[in-house]
């Protein structure tokens, strides 16, 4: 059983480095590197990349825990994203249509110039890597509590 958890632990990181390798091409692509606001998923990406690695050197508790952070903050980053990218789309479509509000407003600001849902793949992302620490064996209890017996 343990090595099929740790084959699946491997899977979830390759995965994980995939989605990173990815995310950071598109945003390459899309150009997305302004000063600013553009560069926090870049940011991110590169935080989850050195944790990433550190998760598959060595997985010892600190560690993990500190990809756990990652993988929430990777969350946070991608409603920030959201949020940002829908705002942008929002103000254009009042600056071309005042008149615009509720539905209308909501369906045109999705469908906009600045892709309002792309930030979800961030969240996609810290998913992986808490499902990569979910009962990882380096942060079960009851290993620390022996630890610590004499």
């Amino acid at each position: 059983m343990a090595s099929f958890e740790r084959n699946i632990r491997r899977f979830l990181l390759g995965l994980f480095g995939l989605g990173l390798i990815a995310a950071t091409v598109e945003l390459a692509l899309l150009e997305h590197t302004e000063p600013g606001v553009q560069r926090i998923p870049l940011f991110a990406i590169a935080a989850a990349a050195v944790a990433a690695l550190a998760a598959a050197v060595r997985p010892g508790r600190l560690v993990l825990r500190g990809f756990q952070l990652v993988g929430i903050g990777l969350i946070v980053v991608a409603g920030l994203g959201i949020y940002l990218h829908y705002q942008a789309n929002a103000e254009f479509e009042l600056e071309m249509d005042p008149a615009l509000h509720g539905r209308e407003l909501f369906t045109e600001a999705l469908h906009g110039a600045m892709p309002a849902l792309a930030p979800a793949i961030m969240v996609h992302l810290g998913l992986l890597a808490l499902a990569y620490t979910y009962r990882h064996p380096a942060l079960r209890r009851d290993d620390i509590d022996e630890e610590r017996t004499p």
